[in-house]
């Protein structure tokens, strides 16, 4: 069980490098069809954010799939807090959670 731990610590260092340091105001405004950048970027800058999440996932778990599953789950859900649908909080509830299953999942597979 402490591999499933550990894989956690690294998928959680990945999500904050992802969504903070990497993402920077390009993306986080390029990403949002709501903001002025975003009525020009924004299926670009969403893709290229929840891309850098799943390439973060595939290489921290070995599993390519499962980075396309968080990409996939990324953009869903941060399209879905740019659209007001869902809180901050529970944006980041939802990324937190998918980290603790890949991890789970890598785990079983093992």
């Amino acid at each position: 069980m402490s591999e499933a731990f550990t894989t956690l610590f690294y998928l959680l260092v990945g999500h904050a490098l992802a969504d903070y340091p990497l993402q920077g105001d390009f993306l986080a405004n390029g990403k949002n069809r709501n903001t002025p950048l975003g009525k020009v970027f924004w299926p670009h800058a969403l893709f290229a954010h929840s891309m850098i999440h799943g390439g973060f996932v595939a290489v921290i778990t070995g599993h390519v799939w499962l980075g396309i599953a968080e990409a996939a789950i990324h953009a869903a859900t941060d399209w879905l807090k740019c659209e007001k649908r869902i809180s901050l909080r529970l944006d980041q509830f939802v990324h937190y959670g998918s980290k603790v299953a890949w991890a789970l999942i890598t785990w079983w597979m093992a």
